[in-house]
């Protein structure tokens, strides 16, 4: 299976929130420790949002926090939040399918098994077994491991 970037985002955030609850973070400021986009984690964050995972306050003091504990954030099905719209192949996304081969094809079957199997494994893991670790915090991408970049 592959994942979108917005997915492997939404993940790294929500492992960022999970490693300090308490604290709010602004999408500026994850923007910055990641070295992303700020305009593509705000959609990522309105999405999480939208969904119940996080919640957000404007103004002085505010930014995401999660909206559940961590340890109650399976991550198949944060996972089919993130890649809600995207589709492991074309045919799953569209009822009015023009494929031709839709009515004898066998992979079609296969594919669904694997995807169910995939969220399924995940599921097993929670987002607070992810987060991560305080002293994996860093204040800019020289002070990360070689692995991480």
């Amino acid at each position: 299976m592959r994942l979108t970037a917005f997915t492997d985002y939404g993940l790294r955030m929500l492992m960022r929130m999970a490693s300090a609850p308490d604290q709010a973070f602004s999408t500026a400021d994850l923007a910055d420790e990641f070295a992303l986009s700020r305009n593509h984690l705000s959609k990522i964050m309105q999405r999480l949002a939208r969904a119940g995972i996080i919640e957000t306050r404007r103004g002085g003091g505010g930014g995401a926090t999660l909206a559940r504990p961590a340890d109650q954030l399976r991550l198949g099905s944060l996972i089919d939040i993130l890649e809600e719209d995207q589709p492991i192949v074309a045919c799953f996304a569209d009822k009015n399918s023009t494929c031709t081969i839709e009515a004898q094809c066998r992979l079609r079957a296969r594919l669904r098994a694997a995807d169910r199997a995939f969220i399924a494994d995940l599921d097993r893991s929670t987002l607070a077994d992810i987060a991560l670790p305080v002293a994996l915090r860093v204040e800019s991408r020289a002070d990360l491991p070689k692995w991480c970049l």
